[in-house]
């Protein structure tokens, strides 16, 4: 049997024993992060990883495969509580910015378990029409929670090296 790279794997609902019979987005995102095979990598974070999961298995296999740049992005996501934390309070957010008359409140979610349960509300949100519209609204949400730990909106998440000047001799 052929190895499955992250370079021809195609995104599947649910879990996978291995490469071989498929990845979910966060089964990806271990293999880009060069972790163990799992739905829950270490480098990113269970609110993005909580998203992202319930999301992949709500979708059709084809705008799942819409999730592929989403499983780069999320690695190396996790950060302090105090991030995973404002990331729940923004699924908070976008859940009632698509469920209006939802009234969820983040200040009793204070185990980590809990806060990653901010993702999947949201994922569940997001997922209830699968219009296109609403498809990309939810991609540009994963796109945001990323952002939320990068120092300026929009900047790589590690420092480009800069050019050295010259030493005289």
């Amino acid at each position: 049997m052929t190895e499955v790279s992250h370079q021809v794997v195609r995104l599947g609902r649910g879990k996978h024993s291995s490469p071989e019979h498929g990845a979910c987005v966060m089964e990806l995102a271990s293999m880009l992060a060069g972790e163990r095979f799992s739905d829950r990598p270490r480098t990113v974070c269970p609110v993005i990883g909580a998203f992202l999961r319930t999301y992949n298995d709500a979708l059709d296999d084809e705008r799942r495969q819409d999730l592929y740049r989403c499983a780069a992005d999320a690695v190396g996501t996790l950060g302090e509580v105090a991030l995973e934390r404002e990331r729940a309070e923004r699924c908070v957010d976008f859940t009632a910015e698509l469920a209006p008359g939802s009234r969820l409140r983040l200040r009793r979610w204070s185990s980590r378990r809990r806060l990653a349960a901010a993702g999947e509300l949201a994922a569940r949100a997001a997922s209830r029409d699968f219009d296109p519209a609403r498809h990309a609204r939810a991609l540009a949400f994963v796109q945001e929670l990323i952002g939320l730990g990068r120092r300026t909106p929009g900047a790589p998440r590690h420092e480009p090296e800069r050019p050295r000047a010259p030493v005289a001799g």
